[in-house]
């Protein structure tokens, strides 16, 4: 009963734009471009995964080269901006080596196969990924201090470029600032004060939540607490406005909106009527043990009904889950199961696992079925409720650092909230929150485009003018998103 599912279907949709020359002959002329009070000579940025560039599940060289801290660079060199280096991957293929053997979760680049994301090397088997943190590491100073996979406290950590971290347990290091780290014990943070800035942007907090939230919640990587999140986040601010230095910082998006999350449906399920009976009859116990639970009082009538497992002939049977906030009934032998709902929310992968046979051959182990998903790959209400909470107190706590230290602000949770609900027009294109289609995210449904990269950077460039009354809006400088890319070839390597 191994069902595939496909929702996918890439569109390219060209615009044509129209001038009048009767128009353009009186239009007044754009006002002489200027930094304001800001000095964009010595531009350092700081950040995760989304500073870095980070792509279609990768790091690689085209992404970088159209990071939003490389487009800012881009732009700042029109009022006086110096030269921007970044630790460019040795190719557009993505994943990591160490000595010549692969490092494990970190593969290439995704890319599209007409029907969904996939490996590059499904499609271009002679892809290879060359980049080896032992044997080919770039030499700094890097402009781009993006650290994909950072948290908010790792900026701070001394030893998080050391090789031999990456094999502690947990580990104390991450691969790719081995790759880009003066020295095995320093840390990002002094390894970007060390070119003494003079401008700065910090986008930091994003993986606080977000693994948590890509964990499905399942408690393997929880969320920052509080406190840990403030005492980074300040010590960060002070250190990086030292001597009045001015910057711009950004808010963390409300990662449940994003389309890792809002792409795999919650009822995906097709059956036919025998199918369906015979998976009724197969929960017919555990149905009954419910009503048994109500009976003494264990639970009430609304929640035996939600956790009553139902299926018919049709095609779009919610999948069935684990929930830890369920009653606990294991005193009676009765699982913490139900059919999910439109208020759970699946993880990407999910599309590829719901469906398939535990057992291959065997139609009663199809998982999502007869075997509930568990945890890692959905987040329920309560969850989704714990990182809203979250978000909403980091939030807080990057909005007093901007106002108290006088800095540029960018609201990405506002932008990306946005382009969930009714997408974001920008020039002749419309980006929106959907995977594939919507021009925003890459394939991993987490990151950005390059198009999507180059929308953020105008946001950046709007928030620097309001603050230095710098003019790259009014003056014309803002980019032109057309110009960068929504996907890449599986032949780009």
């Amino acid at each position: 009963m191994k069902t595939k599912y496909i929702w996918l279907l890439a569109g390219l949709i060209s615009f044509a734009a129209c001038e009048s020359d009767d128009d353009s002959s009186f239009s007044e002329p754009l006002p002489a471009l200027t930094a304001g009070s800001a000095d964009f000579s010595n531009f350092v940025s700081l950040g995760n995964s989304l500073t870095a560039g980070f792509s279609d599940g990768a790091l690689y060289k085209i992404a970088q080269q159209n990071s939003t801290p490389r487009i800012l660079a881009n732009q700042f060199v029109l009022v006086g901006g110096g030269d921007f280096t970044q630790p460019l991957m040795n190719d557009n293929v993505g994943g990591l080596l160490a000595g010549g053997n692969p490092l494990p979760n970190f593969g290439p680049r995704l890319v599209f196969d007409g029907s969904g994301p996939v490996p590059i090397t499904d499609l271009n088997p002679g892809a290879t990924t060359t980049t080896d943190i032992i044997l080919n590491n770039p030499a700094g100073p890097f402009n781009n201090m993006g650290v994909p996979g950072a948290k908010s406290f790792h900026l701070l950590a001394p030893n998080y470029g050391d090789l031999s971290g990456l094999f502690a347990s947990p580990p104390t290091a991450n691969p790719y600032f081995v790759r880009m780290a003066s020295s095995p014990s320093t840390s990002v943070i002094s390894d970007a004060m060390a070119q003494n800035p003079s401008f700065f942007s910090l986008w930091i907090g994003n993986n606080d939540v977000l693994g948590y939230a890509l964990s499905g919640g399942d408690g393997s990587n929880p969320i920052t607490d509080q406190v840990t999140f403030d005492f980074a986040y300040t010590t960060l601010i002070g250190t990086l406005t030292t001597g009045e230095t001015k910057g711009v910082i950004a808010n963390i998006p409300d990662v449940t909106s994003i389309p890792h999350f809002t792409t795999v449906p919650y009822n995906p399920i097709p059956l036919d009527l025998a199918t369906a009976n015979a998976v009724n009859n197969a929960y017919a116990t555990y149905n009954g043990g419910l009503l048994q639970a109500e009976s003494f009082a264990l639970i009430t009538a609304d929640e035996r009904a939600a956790r009553t497992i139902v299926f018919a002939a049709s095609l779009n049977n919610a999948v069935v889950i684990e929930d830890e906030s369920l009653t606990d009934l294991s005193g009676l032998g009765i699982p913490n199961y139900r059919q999910a709902t439109a208020g759970d929310l699946f993880v990407l992968p999910a599309s590829s696992f719901i469906g398939t046979e535990a057992v291959e051959g065997n139609p009663l182990t199809v998982n999502g079925v007869a075997i509930p998903l568990a945890d890692k790959w959905v987040l329920i209400p309560s969850e989704q409720a714990e990182i809203a909470v979250a978000t909403a107190s980091f939030n807080a706590t990057i909005q007093a650092s901007a106002t108290g230290s006088n800095l540029a602000f960018v609201d990405t949770n506002r932008i990306l909230n946005q382009l969930a609900l009714t997408g974001i027009s920008s020039g002749d294109y419309i980006l929106t929150s959907d995977l594939v289609t919507g021009g925003a995210f890459s394939l991993d449904g987490v990151h950005p485009t390059s198009r999507g990269y180059a929308l953020i950077a105008n946001e950046f460039l709007k928030s620097i003018d309001a603050q230095y009354n710098s003019n790259f809006e009014a003056s014309g400088n803002l980019v032109n998103i057309a110009n960068y890319n929504t996907n890449y070839s599986a032949g780009l390597q």
